[in-house]
C-alpha cells in the first residue's frame, strides 16, 4: 500500500508544474487577460478541468505561477562604488532567464493582484537588501527601494515588453554603467 502513493504523488507534482510551465509561457506571452485556462490546458497537453481541479480558477493559477523569488545576490564582497552597477547587472539576468518576472510585470499594469504581489515581491525581498546595503532605517530603505524598483521595473518595461527600439540597443555594458549609477546614487544619495 506505501509503494503505491509515491506513484500518484509524483504523477500529480509533474502534472502541476507542467501546468503552471504552460501557465508561466502563457501568461509572459500574452498578459494574464488575453491567458485562458483552455489555452494554459492547451499548452499543456491536459484537458481544462485539470487545470481547476489543481488550482481552482485563472486567478488561482497566476498566483502559483507567479511565485516569484527575486533571487538577490549577496553582495557582501562588491565594493561599495560597484554595488548600483550590481544590482542592475543581476536584474538584467532575471529579466532575461526567467519569464515568471515578465508575466509578472505585464500583469501588473492591468490587474490589481499581480500589481499587489509585485509591491509584495519588492518590499519582501528588496527593502530589507537595501537596508543593509544603505545602513538606512526601515522607513528610509522602502523609499530608497521603491526608487530602484522605478528603476529596473522601467527598463524592463521599456526594454522587453513595450521594446522600444533604442533601449533594446543598447548594449548591456551601456546599460550597467548608466542605470547602475541612478540605482547607486538612490542607495547612497551620491
Amino acid at each position: 500500500m506505501t509503494d503505491a502513493t509515491p506513484g500518484p504523488v509524483r504523477r500529480s507534482d509533474a502534472t502541476k508544474a507542467t501546468i503552471l510551465a504552460a501557465a508561466r509561457a502563457q501568461f509572459a506571452a500574452s498578459g494574464y487577460q488575453s491567458t485562458t485556462i483552455r489555452s494554459v490546458a492547451t499548452a499543456a497537453g491536459i484537458d481544462p478541468s485539470m487545470v481547476m481541479r489543481y488550482f481552482g480558477n485563472k486567478e488561482g493559477l497566476f498566483a502559483a505561477a507567479a511565485d516569484f523569488d527575486l533571487r538577490l545576490p549577496d553582495l557582501a564582497g562588491v565594493p561599495r562604488a560597484g554595488l548600483g552597477p550590481a544590482l542592475v547587472s543581476h536584474f538584467l539576468d532575471r529579466w532575461e532567464g526567467d519569464e515568471t518576472l515578465m508575466a509578472l510585470l505585464r500583469t501588473a499594469s492591468t490587474n490589481e493582484a499581480a500589481a499587489a504581489r509585485m509591491q509584495t515581491l519588492f518590499a519582501t525581498q528588496m527593502a530589507p537588501l537595501i537596508a543593509r546595503l544603505s545602513g538606512d532605517a526601515r522607513a528610509g530603505a522602502a523609499a530608497r527601494a521603491g526608487l530602484i524598483a522605478s528603476q529596473v521595473l522601467g527598463l524592463a518595461l521599456c526594454r522587453y515588453v513595450l521594446k522600444l527600439p533604442p533601449v533594446v540597443a543598447l548594449k548591456r555594458a551601456e546599460i550597467v554603467r548608466r542605470i547602475g549609477a541612478t540605482v547607486q546614487s538612490y542607495l547612497f544619495d551620491a
